[in-house]
């Protein structure tokens, strides 16, 4: 059974305009070419869709329920078609946790001055790819690299690691911490989207391990002082908390921070998203 668009709409034109006649002038078509498309989609469904007398068409019983359900699939396919002609004109950048720190609101601010004709969103999705994979985004932040086989990325700059502890915890007094000052401590990691792993330590002073999915439950832990966490200093920017310090880990190497795209389909407006990202993050 082989049912076309254009059938559909077909039917969706007769019931709208009432006649076949009227049916074929809003189509563009003839009133042959009318009858014949309709007579197809009933052969094809097997059933008759509408009653037909000299003076008015109707739909059957059935006719109703096709007709309603091809109103629905010719509005999921005329908003495809939208989505694939105009979406261009809109630019998702997907992030896990902390976006682009301090950067964010200048990014926006920025983006939206100089390019007004793309509308920029920025949108929080906790996966390993920050919605890149789920196709929920086009371009996406990450503080760690993807899959190179389906995946591009540029970097566009470093953010130092800092150290998270509640604020009454001993770390909170000091200016910076060094990694040796964890190692006795439970790190809470977020392994599916995080940057720290206990293999930034020492095989014999590797700090235990409790592990977490989201940003919000990671800072309620720490803030209760039962773990420490290591993050990248955008996480300070987005989420500063009264119960919580951040410490700069002066020995632990900085994070890269990543623009990533599909390698196979890039949005036209990744480079120039690149340009300006490495621009606030090398001005500071």
């Amino acid at each position: 059974m082989d049912v076309e668009l254009r059938q559909l709409r077909c039917l969706v034109a007769i019931v709208d305009e009432g006649t076949f006649t009227d049916a074929a002038i809003a189509l563009g078509v003839s009133q042959a070419a009318v009858s014949r498309t309709l007579a197809s989609l009933e052969r094809a469904l097997g059933t008759r869709l509408l009653r037909r007398t000299s003076r008015e068409v109707t739909p059957t019983g059935t006719g109703l329920r096709v007709v309603a359900h091809a109103r629905r699939v010719l509005a999921e396919v005329d908003g495809l078609i939208r989505e694939a002609i105009s979406g261009h004109a809109h630019l998702r950048i997907g992030y896990a946790w902390s976006a682009l720190g301090r950067h964010t609101p200048a990014f926006q601010r920025r983006w939206a001055q100089a390019y007004p004709e793309t509308d920029l969103h920025l949108v929080r999705v906790h996966s390993a790819t920050a919605g890149l994979a789920e196709g929920v985004c086009d371009l996406a932040v990450v503080r760690r690299p993807l899959d190179e086989r389906r995946f591009d990325s540029a970097i566009v700059g470093l953010e130092r690691r800092l150290c998270a502890v509640a604020a009454d915890d001993p770390l909170a007094r000091r200016r910076s911490v060094r990694l040796a000052d964890l190692s006795g401590r439970t790190l809470l990691v977020d392994r599916r989207t995080g940057t720290t792993t206990a293999e930034l330590w020492p095989p014999d002073s590797r700090p235990a391990t409790e592990e977490t999915h989201d940003v919000e439950d990671w800072l309620t832990v720490i803030s209760a002082g039962r773990c420490v966490g290591m993050t990248a200093e955008s996480t300070a920017n987005q989420y500063p908390r009264p119960g919580i310090a951040y410490r700069p880990v002066r020995d632990a190497e900085p994070i890269a921070v990543r623009l990533a795209w599909w390698r196979d389909d890039p949005h036209p407006a990744t480079q120039t998203a690149i340009e300006l990202l490495t621009t606030l993050y090398r001005n500071g």
